[in-house]
């Protein structure tokens, strides 16, 4: 299937590792360009020349902290210098662990600029781009955890439900500049931060722990992989969607327990 996006340009944040590295790909694999950002230089110019050697594909990169707005505006620079946005992929967050009687405001106040802020400030300064070009696509990576959260991250459980909503609002205000903003919440999918985390955990026995999580928490008895995410993301931002607007979808494989 043709998805429409050889010779667009997709800015994707967090985009030097994990899920927004597999998204990256699959983007290029598509013949689309990009522009990649993450904090660490070293990273995001290994992913830029890996993604060109293996797709032809025009890469840029900015090296930004999106929790700033300072960070935020390279990003949007860097799209501006890459011939403008067509789509953009909010994906840079990380997980958290606390509980609310002991976590201090500032902590509060991080997960806030990285998972809502940077979304709020990139939509903003990356949709006259877009508009300029026709359209686009905005695309937020909440979590499962926005709607059925775990315990032990209240900040990030909270956070990403804030995020979640954002996309309703943003979808309804930005859909008369014909740009189409969509909400997916992954549930387990196999990245190196939950393997670092099971070998911490559990050793040698790392492999094991992760299926025991697995089956504990999603009915389809695996992680997914990021590339499964990374396609139906690639998909959702792509012309072949164009009539789903608004919408949140999980790729959890089943973990959701309500309807």
């Amino acid at each position: 299937m043709d998805l429409g996006l050889t010779g667009k340009t997709a800015v994707i944040t967090g985009g030097s590792r994990g899920i927004g590295l597999g998204i990256a790909r699959a983007f290029a694999a598509e013949g689309a360009n990009l522009v990649l950002a993450a904090r660490g230089s070293e990273a995001l110019e290994d992913a830029a020349r890996s993604i060109v050697q293996d797709h032809g594909v025009k890469v840029a990169t900015a090296e930004a902290d999106v929790a700033t707005a300072g960070g935020c505006d390279a990003v949007i620079a860097a799209a501006r210098d890459a011939g403008g946005a067509d789509i953009f992929v909010s994906n840079a967050g990380t997980g958290s662990n606390e509980t609310v009687m002991e976590a201090p405001d500032d902590k509060w106040q991080h997960y806030w600029d990285l998972h809502v802020m940077a979304a709020v400030r990139l939509s903003r300064g990356l949709a006259p781009q877009m508009e300029a070009k026709g359209g686009g696509a905005i695309l937020l990576n909440a979590s499962i955890c926005a709607v059925q959260p775990l315990w032990y991250e209240p900040i990030y459980n909270v956070t990403k439900s804030a995020l979640m909503m954002f996309g309703k609002c943003l979808s309804t205000e930005f859909i008369g500049k014909n740009i189409r903003v969509n909400t997916v919440n992954p549930g387990l999918i196999r990245t190196p931060d939950w393997e670092n985390t099971a070998r911490e955990l559990a050793g040698d026995g790392w492999e094991g722990y992760l299926q025991e999580v697995a089956d504990e928490h999603a009915p389809i008895k695996r992680f997914g992989s990021v590339g499964e995410l990374a396609d139906f993301c690639v998909f959702l931002c792509s012309p072949r969607a164009a009539y789903v607007v608004g919408s949140t979808h999980h790729v959890d494989g089943g973990m959701l327990k309500t309807i």
